[in-house]
């Protein structure tokens, strides 16, 4: 027997002789197989090598995998966070421009002045590989726009004190208060906007804002003025017109009765009692309509409180009066 030659002869059937003869391999076909055995199962062993370095983690890719989770949970917490800060000024921001500026006639800011545009620029290019780019991306954004905001809001402030000041008379003249008192603000039903009307049942725009109180509540005017209309008037029932000069008119209605010495002519002091909560008119409970216009335009009497709330009171009201399920008119 020979080197190459197995203990287990193989056996091939010949078609000619019809009988069974041995095989004879070669010694080339016997080390041809065995580099091919060596080369599969090298073959083999590189393959589970890779299959277990991606599928199976070393102790420090591990720890590296667990620390980009977690900053990616807290870049997450801080996003939510940062949308939040980014509603309440945009709230300011509504207020600077529909309320502080409109008063003292300054022109409103452009929003491309108030958050910038920061998509067109590559600043954030650099985070573009990151597994996590996407959020970081989207965070460092909205910081970068809070930032811009809240500087340009505070020139703004700035601006609006100089020219507080130089209209000392006027703003004396524009409404600032609530019309009853409401420290809780338990009484605030319904604000401005469409609303369902409870009498028709169809979508309608509620001009001003509803405030729920026992009847005999006392009505405060707003701000300085002269009383120019009392008396009953179709959907308002007994009501009072005030005009504030420099443009503003505030209206009062759904009044049981008005205040002895109220005439038309009347000059009235913000502060000052003028008529108390009724339910007349077109009403479905003691209430009081408070409007506010502007130039003849309705505006929403929600933005004009400012001596009474704080912004965190704003923010409630502006909830509170959002609820449809409590118009009164």
């Amino acid at each position: 027997m020979t080197l190459f030659e197995s203990s287990n002869p193989h056996y091939q059937f010949n078609k000619k002789t019809l009988k069974y003869e041995r095989v004879k391999r070669s010694w080339w076909y016997h080390l041809r197989s065995f580099f091919g055995f060596v080369l599969l199962s090298a073959l083999f062993g590189v393959g589970f090598f890779f299959l277990y370095l991606y599928t199976f983690q070393s102790p420090e890719e591990k720890r590296l995998a667990e620390e980009n989770e977690a900053i990616a949970t807290q870049y997450k917490l801080l996003s939510r966070q940062l949308d939040e800060a980014l509603d309440v000024m945009q709230n300011i921001r509504e207020r600077d421009d529909n309320f502080y500026r409109v008063m003292l006639e300054a022109d409103s800011i452009p929003s491309s002045l108030r958050t910038g545009n920061y998509d067109a620029t590559a600043r954030y290019a650099q985070w573009e590989d990151l597994r996590t780019s996407q959020i970081v991306r989207s965070t460092t954004q909205k910081m970068d726009i809070l930032e811009r905001m809240l500087y340009v809001q505070s020139n703004s402030f700035d601006e609006l004190v100089d020219l507080s000041k130089k209209s000392e008379d006027r703003l004396k003249h524009i409404p600032a208060i609530m019309p009853v008192l409401n420290k809780d603000l338990k009484r605030t039903a319904s604000g401005y906007g469409r609303r369902v009307d409870p009498i028709y049942k169809t979508v309608r725009f509620h001009k001003g804002m509803d405030f729920s109180a026992p009847t005999g509540t006392e009505i405060f005017v707003t701000a300085d003025g002269v009383i120019t209309s009392i008396g009953w008037k179709q959907g308002y029932g007994n009501c009072i017109f005030v005009d504030h000069g420099y443009g503003y008119v505030t209206v009062y209605g759904h009044i049981s009765k008005f205040v002895k010495g109220m005439k038309k002519g009347t000059k009235v002091v913000r502060g000052d009692v003028i008529a108390y909560v009724g339910s007349t008119g077109k009403s479905t409970g003691p209430h009081l309509h408070y409007e506010v216009r502007y130039k003849g335009v309705h505006q929403n009497p929600q933005n004009y409180y400012y001596l009474d709330l704080s912004p965190e009171e704003y923010d409630q009201m502006v909830l509170l009066s959002a609820n449809n399920a409590k118009t009164f008119d």
